[in-house]
C-alpha cells in the first residue's frame, strides 16, 4: 500500500482510475478470503446390518481421482461404538470416526472402489453416516463440482499499479483471466470420464465373474441338480445333533447360484432348533480335504456363536470341526475345546472378516492331519482363519493349546445357534477335493 500511495501522489491525474482499480482488487481479495468447505469427487456406500445393542456394517468407497493414501471422516450417533474393523484402520473419538487406509489399498486409480467394514454396539438404532469427508473434502459424489483451487482466487492485481509504464493495461487483464480459466477447466474434464467407470463394476463383482465348478474327477461334486423333490435326499440326509427344534432343510427351486436348484436351510434361534444336512461319502477320512462351497444368507452373523458348516473329527473323540460366525466375523470352533479361530479380541476378529449378505459368496477351506487349516473367502485367503503351526498373535493362541491332528469323516451344511441369531442360507456346489478346487 505503502507503494501504491507514491504512485497516486505522482500522478494525480490517474487517481480515479487507480482508486477503482484498488476497489476490484479489495473486492478479489476479500473474495479469496471468505471460507469456503472444499469438496472432493467421491462417494461412500454404507450397508449396515443391526441387532439389539450391535451393528455391523460394510462400507464401498469409490474415488473420481487417482489417491495416493486416504483417509475418511464421518460421524456416527451418540451411543455408537466401533470396535474392531477390518481393510482399514478405524479410530473413534466421541462421535467422528476416522478410517484410514490399510498398507495394502492406499493406491487407488481413478474411477477404483475399495471396501472396508466395522462392527460395533450401540445403545439406539445404528444410523449410517450422513455426509462423509474424504481428507478433510466433503465427498458430493463421482459427478459432483469440486472446490476451485485455492490459488487460483488470489490474483495479483494489486502489485500491478505500481509500475509507471502500465498503469492501465495491467491491472484490467490481470483479474479477467485469473479466475475464467480456473473455474471453467477444473469442474469440466474432471467428471467427465471418471462416473462412468466407477459405479459400473462396483455392484457386479460378487456374485456374476466367479466360473462355475467345471470337472469334479475323483472329488465329491454337487449341485443339488438331482434332486427331484423338497426334501434333501441321497447323498444327502437330514440329521439334527443332539436334539431338533423349528429349523428345517429343504430344497429350492426359486434360488440357485448354478442351474436351478440349491440346499436351503431355514435357522432359528435356540441350540435345539438346529438342523444339518448330512453328505454321504464326501469326507474320505484320508489325506488333505479341500473343501468348497457357495452360500448365500439373508442375515449378518451375530454377536452370538453360531455354526453353519460342521465336520466329525475321528482323531477328537468324534467331535465336529465347526465353521461359522462370532462378533459379526467369521470363525472357526473346535467342539472338543471350544477353541476359536481366529481368537475373540477386537484385534482377532478385525483378522477375520464377515460373511456378505444377499449375495453368493465362495468359501474355501483346507484341513489336512498335520494340523494345518487355511481358509479363503472369494479366493482370498483370511489371516484370522489360518492356523500354520506357527503362533500368530490374536489368532491362535487357544487353537495351538494341544495337539490337533484332525481326520475329518463327514460333512454337514446348516445352522446352530447357541444364543441369539436366526438366518436363511442357501448352499449351492459344494466339492470336497484333495486338491483345491477354486471359485
Amino acid at each position: 500500500m505503502s507503494t501504491t500511495r507514491s504512485t497516486l501522489r505522482a500522478r494525480s491525474a490517474l487517481a480515479a482510475l487507480v482508486a477503482g482499480v484498488l476497489t476490484v482488487g479489495a473486492v478479489a481479495v476479500a473474495s479469496a478470503s471468505e471460507p469456503q468447505v472444499r469438496t472432493a469427487r467421491c462417494e461412500v456406500t454404507f450397508t449396515t446390518n443391526s441387532w439389539p445393542g450391535g451393528f455391523v456394517t460394510e462400507a464401498r468407497f469409490s474415488t473420481a481421482e487417482a489417491l495416493s493414501g486416504w483417509t475418511l471422516s464421518f460421524l456416527l450417533p451418540d451411543g455408537a461404538r466401533v470396535s474392531n474393523a477390518w481393510s482399514a484402520d478405524v479410530a473413534q473419538s466421541g462421535q467422528s470416526v476416522t478410517v484410514r487406509n490399510a498398507a495394502w489399498n492406499g493406491q487407488l486409480s481413478a474411477g477404483a472402489t475399495v471396501s472396508f467394514g466395522y462392527q460395533g454396539t450401540t445403545t439406539g438404532s445404528a444410523v449410517e453416516p450422513p455426509e462423509v469427508y474424504l481428507d478433510g473434502a466433503r465427498c458430493v459424489g463421482l459427478t459432483g463440482p469440486t472446490t476451485p483451487p485455492t490459488p487460483t482466487v488470489s490474483p495479483t492485481p494489486t502489485p500491478v499499479v505500481d509500475p509507471t509504464p502500465s498503469p492501465t493495461p495491467s491491472p484490467t487483464p490481470s483479474p479477467t483471466p485469473s479466475p475464467t480459466p480456473s473455474a471453467t477447466p477444473s469442474p469440466t474434464p474432471s467428471p467427465t470420464p471418471s462416473p462412468t467407470p466407477s459405479p459400473t463394476p462396483s455392484p457386479t463383482p460378487s456374485p456374476t465373474p466367479r466360473p462355475d465348478p467345471g470337472g469334479c474327477s475323483g472329488a465329491f461334486c454337487d449341485g443339488f441338480e438331482a434332486q427331484t423333490g423338497t426334501s434333501p435326499a441321497a447323498p444327502w440326509s437330514v440329521v439334527h445333533p443332539d436334539c431338533s427344534g423349528t429349523g428345517t432343510a429343504s430344497i429350492d427351486s426359486s434360488v440357485a447360484r448354478s442351474g436351478s436348484r440349491s440346499l436351503r436351510i431355514n435357522g432359528a434361534v435356540g441350540y435345539c432348533n438346529h438342523v444339518f444336512v448330512q453328505a454321504d461319502g464326501a469326507v474320505t477320512g484320508s489325506g488333505a480335504t479341500y473343501l468348497r462351497f457357495w452360500v448365500r444368507h439373508t442375515t449378518a452373523l451375530p454377536t452370538s456363536h453360531v455354526t453353519f458348516l460342521a465336520m466329525k473329527d475321528a482323531n477328537d473323540n468324534g467331535k465336529d470341526l465347526r465353521m461359522g460366525g462370532q462378533n459379526g466375523a467369521l470363525q472357526w470352533n473346535r467342539a472338543s475345546d471350544d477353541a476359536t479361530l481366529p481368537e475373540q479380541s477386537p484385534n482377532g476378529v478385525a483378522l477375520s472378516k464377515p460373511l456378505p449378505t444377499n449375495q453368493w459368496s465362495c468359501v474355501e477351506a483346507l484341513v489336512d492331519p498335520a494340523g494345518r487349516l487355511t481358509t479363503w473367502l472369494d479366493g482370498s485367503e483370511v489371516t484370522g482363519l489360518v492356523a500354520d503351526g506357527t503362533p500368530t498373535h490374536d489368532v491362535d493362541s487357544q487353537w495351538l493349546n494341544k495337539a490337533w491332528s484332525p481326520r475329518l469323516v463327514d460333512l454337514k451344511l446348516g445352522w446352530e445357534s447357541y444364543g441369539d441369531g436366526a438366518d436363511t442360507l442357501w448352499y449351492d456346489d459344494v466339492v470336497v477335493s484333495s486338491s483345491r478346487t477354486g471359485c
